[in-house]
Order: structure tokens, then C-alpha cells, then sequence
């Protein structure tokens, strides 16, 4: 069995049986960061495949952490990085612009999600599910992937007050969602 630091110098030198392997190993964890951002299955396995294009045409460009234990983990959060950047560009492709109303932002309350520990993972991605796609988008930039709301607006070519405002209305709606989903499973019980 390699190790994978060799199958990553496989890579690097253009072996598809390396390639494969890394294909493989990551393909369900890509899957994973990409439902985050589109709900279509179609939709997320072509922009699987369009990450790992991108993965191996730079895996040169990958930073090898100093620590050898430490490799998988840092190839893990690299490919994530791409993979998410490509849904983004994914779906801004797909929309000619973001618009918000003007409401000021001092106008939108600022909450938290308290409860969003206690629920599971199948849970959450079902109520990200919900949300509209541009919430949604920038729901997962902020939130999980740590973008600011200064890289977000650069990113999506929007204000950044807008960035904020789509933050909250997320925010908003996945505590509706959250506490509907509280009563319909109060009320089946």
C-alpha cells in the first residue's frame, strides 16, 4: 500500500493510478463541500469532476506542510478550498447579478443559532437545502468556509452591506425552517 505522500508524488508526475487514488479517496468528502453550495446531484458530480481537473493541473502548487501527519489533512482543506471556489463560480456563472432591496442593516436583527449544535449533519444540509440559492451561497462562505464579508463581495461582485444583509436573512430563515421543523416533529410525536 502507498503512503500518501507517494501517491501525491504520483500525481505530481502525472500517474493515473495515483490520480485514481485520490479520486477515489476524496470524491465522497468533495461531494460533501459541493451539496453545500447546489442542491442538484447532476449539478454537484460535474463540478466534482471539474475540481479534480483543477486539482491535478495544480497539485504542483500545493504547500506541503512541515509535519508528514499533517499532509492529509492540509491536501483535505486545499481541494476543499478549490472545490468550494468552483461551485461559487459555478453558480455566479449561472446568475447575471445579486440584487438586495435596500434595506439599511441596522434594520435586520442579529441572532444566533443556538440549537444548530443539537441537530445533525443530514439535518442541517436539509434546511441549507432550503434557503434560496444566493442566501444559501453566501450562508456557506461566511459561515463555514470563513470568507469576510470584504472577500465575499469582491468574490460575487456585490456591496458588501449586501453580503451582510444575505448573511442575516440566512440566518433568519434557517431559524424559521429550524423551528418549523421543531413543531412538525413535536406534532408526529
Amino acid at each position: 500500500m502507498l503512503k500518501f505522500e507517494d501517491v501525491l508524488a504520483g500525481c505530481l508526475k502525472n500517474d493515473n493510478k495515483c490520480k485514481e487514488v485520490v479520486y477515489k479517496s476524496f470524491y465522497g468528502y468533495l461531494m460533501g463541500v459541493i451539496l453545500r453550495y447546489v442542491n442538484d446531484k447532476n449539478d454537484a458530480q460535474e463540478l466534482i469532476n471539474d475540481s479534480f481537473i483543477k486539482v491535478f493541473k495544480s497539485i504542483g502548487q500545493f504547500g506541503f506542510p512541515k509535519e508528514k501527519a499533517d499532509l492529509q489533512k492540509a491536501f483535505k482543506g486545499w481541494i476543499a478550498r478549490i472545490s468550494s471556489r468552483t461551485a461559487i463560480d459555478f453558480l455566479r456563472s449561472r446568475r447575471t447579478y445579486l440584487y438586495v432591496d435596500d434595506i439599511e442593516e441596522q434594520q435586520q436583527p442579529l441572532t444566533e443559532l443556538n440549537a444548530i449544535s443539537q441537530l445533525n449533519v443530514q439535518d442541517i444540509m436539509k434546511l441549507l437545502g432550503q434557503l434560496p440559492e444566493t442566501h444559501k451561497l453566501i450562508f456557506n462562505m461566511y459561515e463555514i468556509e470563513g470568507f469576510s464579508h470584504d472577500e465575499i463581495s469582491k468574490m460575487l461582485n456585490i456591496p458588501e452591506s449586501s453580503s451582510r444583509v444575505y448573511l442575516t436573512r440566512a440566518k433568519n430563515k434557517l431559524r424559521m425552517l429550524y423551528s418549523k421543523s421543531l413543531i412538525s416533529s413535536y406534532e408526529s410525536n
